[in-house]
């Protein structure tokens, strides 16, 4: 694929679970879809910095600053930056009402698109009974999260050596194991009807690294996914349409390949909901 593709402008972007501080961030990638792309509002739906795991080590190379830097850049050139503190980051949740180099944390937000429609955005990791209930399960959920993914890195990196594109082996225990999908689902209808009895036409939500789209009983849930397993960004057009791009799929990783040689050393680490 060719290095050159175009900047697309949108009216607003959502991304969440980012998690940079880890090695599964897939900052690269995230760097090349903020240069790709303009935007009159952008969302930080949570789980920007993953605070749980540099507790328990640094890592912060170049490609994460430069994340941070490219977003506060976005702010001064006069894009709306909205942070949403999530549960791996719930430490910024103290900076709530305070505006931090251009970028306004909130705890949640209503957000009005193009076309009348109200969202209510929000992390979820409120309506996750494990994080809010039985703290060390969901540490023990992350070091879990992050074997399995470990797994996925270097099964991943022998399919680029193959020429062949990214698979998630987590996204497909997802759907595979019973017991996942009755968590997600579970999860889903309880954010729809936190946005129901918000009085809202939808919810825009995280946490979950699971990207969707789908009406619940006449709630639009949408979730943007994740920066670490599927890439993806929920964009809203100037029309008010909303769409899910799945960043790692319309580019080539030759391209970003090439932008930072990654050494046969680097095992990336990924992070959990």
């Amino acid at each position: 694929m060719s290095a050159e593709f175009p900047v697309r402008r949108f009216r607003t972007v959502f991304i969440s679970d980012v998690h940079l501080g880890t090695r599964g961030c897939q900052a690269e990638l995230l760097l090349d879809f903020i240069k790709h792309m303009e935007c009159e509002t952008l969302y930080l739906v949570g789980d920007i910095v993953d605070g749980w795991k540099l507790k328990s080590g640094w890592f912060w190379p170049q490609a994460h600053n430069d994340v941070v830097q490219k977003i506060l850049r976005l702010a001064r050139k006069g894009c709306q930056v909205i942070y949403i503190p999530g549960n791996h980051d719930d430490r910024a949740r103290e900076f709530c009402g305070v505006h931090l180099g251009g970028v306004v944390v909130t705890r949640d937000a209503i957000h009005e698109a193009a076309d009348g429609k109200r969202y209510l955005v929000l992390h979820g990791d409120e309506f996750d009974g494990v994080t809010r209930h039985a703290r060390w399960l969901a540490f023990l959920g992350d070091w879990s999260y992050r074997t399995v993914l470990a797994l996925n890195t270097v099964f991943n990196r022998v399919r680029r050596r193959m020429g062949f594109g990214y698979w998630s082996l987590s996204a497909y225990l997802k759907v595979k194991v019973k017991n996942a999908l009755q968590f997600i689902e579970n999860f889903e209808a309880a954010v729809a009807e936190e946005a129901r009895r918000r009085g809202v036409d939808g919810v825009v939500c995280g946490h979950i690294h699971k990207a969707e789209m789908r009406d619940i009983h006449g709630i639009a849930y949408i979730n943007d996914g994740d920066w670490v397993e599927s890439c993806t960004a929920l964009v809203e057009h100037f029309d008010g349409r909303m769409e899910i791009l799945e960043w790692s799929k319309m580019r080539s990783w030759s391209v970003i390949d090439r932008a930072r040689p990654r050494s046969g050393a680097e095992i990336e680490e990924p992070a959990a909901a």
